[in-house]
């Protein structure tokens, strides 16, 4: 159905704040809030997130900080002893090789310095470009777009795109989304794509955006 008001991005943003006070944060975004905003930090807990629950990766990455917050304290770890630490999060064994890895190249390859481009994030085994994106975004501000499932289906029923798959709809994004918003699209969409714009029902007549969106793919659209 034909969206009602036009779409703005200023006011959808502005809802979306509003709407989803009280409800938790995307897990980068959590921990960030918590005192774990280094690049570093902000990679290893994006890393563990594959495929793992925020309600898990928050935890988990809390422990590993506990015991190693910078690449010179992870790469002293052993192997054995980081995948207990992230025990609980999905593939707690590959994930404990990669950031071993990536640990001890920081620190014997790049003076300890974490390479803070798209592309040297992305050299590193494991590290793709959402994780890479959202590493550099929440870390470092950078204008970067992040786009998991619930981006790619929020926007995409919105109708102000039609992409059917993340990496174009991240192409179409970078097209329409103003700078500004490119980070904290991730950060407003994880959370209201869990608990209103949800996969299989989402619940639209709870919707601040309702008048704004087509509901592209909405079996019976909220009137």
């Amino acid at each position: 159905m034909p969206a009602i008001e036009p779409f703005d991005w200023d006011e959808v943003f502005r809802r979306l704040r509003a709407h989803l006070a009280g409800v938790p944060k995307a897990a980068m975004f959590e921990l960030r809030d918590r005192g774990h905003a280094a690049l570093f930090e902000q990679l290893a807990a994006a890393l563990i997130s594959t495929r793992t629950r925020d309600e898990t990766t928050i935890p988990v990455s809390l422990r590993l900080f506990a015991a190693a917050r910078t690449p010179e304290a992870m790469a002293a770890l052993d192997e054995p002893t980081l995948a207990r630490l992230l025990h609980g999060a999905t593939f707690p064994e590959p994930k404990a090789r990669d950031l071993l890895a990536i640990a001890r190249a920081i620190h014997d390859e790049h003076g300890g310095a974490v390479p803070d481009t798209m592309e040297g994030l992305m050299a590193f085994r494991g590290i793709g470009p959402k994780i890479a994106a959202l590493a550099l975004g929440v870390a470092l501000g950078r204008p970067l777009i992040a786009v998991d499932i619930h981006v790619h289906r929020v926007t995409n029923r919105w109708g102000i795109l039609a992409a059917p798959t993340p990496g174009k709809t991240l192409a179409a994004l970078e097209r329409i989304l103003p700078e500004r918003y490119r980070v904290e699209i991730n950060e407003r969409l994880v959370p209201f794509g869990k608990v209103t714009c949800t996969g299989p029902r989402p619940r639209c007549p709870a919707c601040p955006l309702l008048r704004m969106c087509a509901q592209v793919g909405v079996a019976t659209p909220a009137p």
